[in-house]
């Protein structure tokens, strides 16, 4: 233990390297749990969607999600959900579950909602993709 100091001098960059790694897998780890946003997969957002009369959102671009999305779900692009708040007003108190292409929309997006006040935000874990692999209904309407 008394020579630690002196190995830290003498591989600082071996030991700036592993620093850097062990936050980017704390990050990973936390992350979603930080920002109140929780992940849930497919069969928990049919549960919601069934049940509790949840929102599907879709942060997707309209041309993705012309491509084929979840049957319930609103589309509203990332992008545009800042100044597209007024027209989820009513739901907030409902369940929101957000899906994506990539997860940092998700919890972008996640963390304007709980900004604004909304209660219970969820993201479909692996998005849109994950919904497929279950082998769930996608449509194009």
């Amino acid at each position: 233990m008394e020579r630690l100091p002196e190995f830290i001098a003498n591989h600082l960059g071996l030991v700036s390297l592993f620093i850097a790694v062990l936050a980017l897998l704390l990050w990973n780890i936390f992350g979603s749990s930080l920002s109140g946003l929780s992940k849930i997969g497919p069969a928990e957002v049919t549960r919601l969607l069934n049940h509790e009369k949840a929102l599907l959102l879709d942060l997707r671009t309209t041309v993705e999600f012309s491509s084929g999305h979840i049957l319930s779900a609103r589309n509203i692009p990332a992008t545009e959900l800042e100044s597209r708040q007024k027209e989820l007003k009513k739901y907030k108190t409902n369940p929101i579950i957000l899906c994506c292409a990539r997860d940092a929309e998700g919890i972008k997006a996640g963390r304007i909602l709980k900004f604004a006040g909304y209660e219970k935000i969820y993201s479909l874990k692996g998005g849109l993709e994950s919904w497929r692999n279950a082998n769930l209904p996608v449509t194009r309407e």
